[in-house]
């Protein structure tokens, strides 16, 4: 049912729980993964052009580190790194597993209530209600939820 799986990866500990998942997915199919990591680039007439984050670099090669130790364990493994600007990053995400005709996108989440994820914004919920295909969302580890939250995955078809 899932043998071309998205892994949409920012480096963080939550991204790394999802990757469990996904390997899950495509080891019990014998599929695809698909290992996506968007870097994100701000916008403006004083910034534009520059990484939102300061160790960007860090995280690629963290997410080809991590492609490459999948494919070290026997998973046929594709790397997507691509740009993209602030706030648009769900919709690169949503395009790159169009693109490689993933069946689901698995991607961890910080464990933020609603207020919060309102205020400050998720790639995870963003993805929800862009992608075209189902998205698991894996929640934080209950030691690493940064709020009082029920925990389990939500799938969801956007």
């Amino acid at each position: 049912m899932f043998s071309n799986v998205a892994w949409a990866t920012d480096g963080s500990p939550h991204a790394d729980r999802a990757l469990e998942y996904a390997r899950e997915l495509v080891q019990h199919e014998g599929g695809t993964l698909h290992v996506i990591h968007v870097v994100e680039k701000l916008v403006g007439p004083r910034v534009a052009g520059q990484n939102a984050s300061m160790n960007a670099p860090e995280m690629e090669a963290k997410a080809k580190r991590q492609a490459h130790e999948m494919s070290e364990q026997g998973i046929d493994v594709k790397v997507h790194i691509r740009i993209g600007r602030a706030g648009e990053i769900a919709h690169v995400i949503s395009e790159i597993a169009a693109e490689s005709d993933a069946d689901v996108i698995v991607v961890g989440t910080r464990g933020h209530s609603a207020v919060v994820s309102a205020v400050i914004g998720s790639v995870a919920q963003r993805l929800l209600h862009v992608a075209e295909r189902p998205v698991l969302a894996v929640p934080p580890a209950r030691s690493q939820t940064t709020e009082a939250e029920p925990s389990g995955a939500v799938a969801a078809k956007g």
